[in-house]
């Protein structure tokens, strides 16, 4: 069974930037299409970023266009999201989530396009 685990997530000023991480343990991560998502309490989960497995291919949703990138590195069988310019609201938990790579990538938007999730980590932009 795969297993997904996020971090860096933290505390960080307006203009600032993070980089998360999710480790992918289980199984190669070139097995899953990978995908971030964001939660604000209350609400569902947002879409983020998208990349499918083999990594050539990489999808933002328009109001991180510019600002985060995904990325993921197989000999580290880790995913990334690089959060440059990040503003309060941002402000969210994000998770990473896998797909199964037996299924064409024509669908990475809604949660439920994926099969395994990470436990997320909070992302908080101050002011």
């Amino acid at each position: 069974q795969v297993q997904l685990v996020e971090s860096g997530g933290g505390l960080v000023q307006t203009g600032g930037s993070l980089r998360l991480a999710c480790l992918v343990s289980g199984h190669t991560i070139r097995l899953y299409h990978m995908g971030w998502f964001r939660q604000v309490p209350g609400e569902e989960r947002v879409f983020v970023a998208a990349i499918n497995w083999s990594g050539t291919t990489t999808k933002h949703a328009d109001a991180m266009q510019g600002r985060f990138t995904i990325s993921s590195d197989n000999a580290k069988n880790t995913l990334y999201l690089q959060m440059n310019g990040l503003k309060p609201d941002d402000t969210a938990v994000y998770h990473c989530a896998a797909r199964d790579n037996d299924r064409p990538w024509s669908s990475y938007l809604r949660p439920d396009d994926y099969d395994y999730w990470g436990q997320g980590t909070q992302v908080t932009v101050s002011s």
